[in-house]
């Protein structure tokens, strides 16, 4: 989904606090380089050496903070799973502030979203979800359980949020909420894809846009 990035262009998205310890800073510089190089070339043709020589660290102290390779990518994914919680719960918030109807909240929700799409300074740097879905057989049970646990909470997310819609506003045409609810995702991750092979960082942002108005149709627009 998307992550990364965005936690710059979401005021308050960063956690409040003391600042982080020496040791903290240098497991999150590890995971970040780590997430790059797979989100780049994948995980499979990342190596612990070259992690260890980009942090500036030594192998034992890779090992200090991550037991093995695996660890690594439950820590990294575990990391993205919180990272777009948030960010997803900050739009939520700040949409259910403006209205208090669901059907509005969940557009304005849908145009947040594109907006902060459109703010990216340049490309989104990819979905780290869908990068170790595609490389799935070089993880272990772990990392693959809180990646498939990570997508059923956006599908819950969006599924309990337009059957409120529905309650209210009964679809023109019957609706599967769930596939709908998994749309939002598709449309995002589709929209990164896209927007990487064409090199065009506002196709996520129309690609949102025209999920809006599927919406809107669907649920207001008669």
């Amino acid at each position: 989904m998307a992550e990364g990035v965005i936690d710059k262009t979401i005021p308050g998205v960063q956690s409040d606090g003391d600042a982080p310890s020496k040791g903290v800073r240098t497991r999150e510089r590890i995971m970040d380089i780590a997430e790059e190089a797979i989100l780049h070339k994948g995980f499979a043709a990342t190596s612990i050496d070259e992690l260890v020589e980009a942090a500036g660290i030594t192998k034992s102290g890779f090992f200090y903070h991550f037991h093995d390779k695996n660890d690594l990518a439950r820590q990294i994914v575990a990391r993205f799973s919180e990272r777009d919680n948030r960010i997803l719960d900050q739009l939520t918030e700040r949409a259910r502030s403006l209205s208090d109807d669901p059907l509005q909240s969940f557009l304005i929700f849908i145009r947040l979203f594109a907006e902060t799409m459109d703010d990216l300074p340049e490309l989104h740097p990819g979905c780290l979800a869908a990068s170790i879905t595609y490389q799935e057989r070089f993880f272990d049970r772990e990392v693959t359980r809180l990646i498939r646990e990570t997508a059923i909470g956006w599908r819950t997310r969006f599924h309990d949020w337009l059957s409120e819609i529905a309650e209210l506003y009964p679809p023109a045409i019957p609706a599967d909420l769930t596939a709908l609810a998994d749309h939002f995702t598709v449309v995002a991750d589709g929209g990164i894809i896209t927007s990487r092979a064409l090199g065009d960082k506002a196709i996520i942002g129309r690609q949102m846009r025209l999920l809006h108005d599927h919406v809107k149709l669907l649920f207001g627009g008669r």
